[in-house]
């Protein structure tokens, strides 16, 4: 019997390769809570790294079958969560205990709202935590079926196979990158995690760029008039010219 641990890339891999692909990117597509724990970009970019041979060793998986299972794996787990948001799935992100998750459901939520349905499903794809839980949210949120699979299928297939091709491409390129192939790895997490540091960083500046609350400028108004009625009252009145009254006719009363 095989021991498969799920959470490391090179054991899946070497237990079930391209099949493994398909199964792992299909539940960090859209399965919430059980898919934020599986690896995404750490999975494709090292399959891709292993499709690529070289003079003394070959290649160890086939390139057609990687990019097959991850493109069917990301597409099909993204319908999967979309279901599932769109039956429950606010119920499930109340239930959850999970600070990861609903940090991450309130950031979906704000892409879709900032950016719209085509550009967040396909952003969204790059981002880790937020891929895996931004297909419930848009069920449950209730966008439309059919540009929520158009994009999320574009998103999906522009995701999964750039990184594989990264990883084959790099593989072919570079002797002996196996032995990289921890370092390669750390830096594709590190790369994937920019985007959650940059949508932090933005966030920070748009709160530090909000006005100030509307009772406040109200009460500060409100002292403004009443020190300005103030100072009218104490100041003495001026004379007033009589008016000039008119007779019908229009000219001045002698």
């Amino acid at each position: 019997m095989i021991a498969v641990n799920p959470l490391d890339s090179a054991s899946v891999l070497a237990a079930f390769g391209a099949l493994g692909v398909l199964a792992v990117i299909f539940a960090e597509s859209g399965l919430l809570v059980f898919g934020f724990f599986l690896p995404g970009d750490t999975l494709l970019f090292p399959a891709g790294v292993l499709c690529a041979g070289t003079a003394e060793q070959p290649a160890r998986l086939a390139l057609w079958q990687v990019l097959l299972c991850a493109a069917i794996g990301a597409v099909a787990g993204g319908q999967v969560g979309y279901l599932i948001g769109r039956h429950g799935g606010r119920a499930l992100l109340a239930r959850t205990s999970s600070r990861r998750v609903k940090g991450a459901a309130s950031r979906a939520e704000n892409l879709l709202a900032r950016y719209g349905y085509g550009k967040a499903l396909v952003i969204g794809r790059f981002v880790p935590l937020l891929r895996t839980v931004l297909h419930p949210v848009a069920g449950a949120l209730g966008v439309p079926t059919r540009p929520f699979t158009l994009w999320q299928t574009v998103g999906g297939v522009l995701w999964s196979q750039a990184l594989v091709l990264a990883g084959f491409t790099l593989g072919a390129s570079v002797p002996a990158v196996d032995d990289y192939l921890l370092l390669l790895v750390a830096a594709v997490v590190v790369l994937s995690m920019l985007p959650l540091l940059v949508e932090a960083r933005r966030t920070r500046r748009e709160r530090r760029a909000e006005p100030e609350p509307e009772g406040h400028a109200e009460a500060e108004g409100s002292e403004g008039h009443a020190e300005a009625e103030g100072s009218e009252g104490d100041a003495e009145p001026g004379p007033r010219d009589e008016p000039q009254r008119r007779d019908q006719s229009g000219r001045h009363d002698r």
